[in-house]
């Protein structure tokens, strides 16, 4: 077996707003996240609802290129 077909990948998720409106002052920096996702079930990028420690609430996070 190929080592690059693999079926699970990793893949980074990154706060949508925090990119959106630029790096905040008072936090430096953007929320992001490392989870993995089936590359059969999954072909397209993976939107998540999950907690942003710099907007301080829960937004979307979106799939970004590696």
């Amino acid at each position: 077996m190929a080592k690059g077909k693999d079926v699970r990948i990793r893949v980074i998720l990154e706060c949508a707003s925090c990119v959106r409106n630029g790096i905040n002052k008072e936090l430096p920096g953007i929320s992001r996240y490392i989870t993995q996702k089936s590359r059969h079930n999954t072909p397209n990028r993976l939107e998540l609802r999950k907690f942003c420690r710099y907007c301080r609430t829960h937004t979307i996070h979106g799939e970004i290129k590696k």
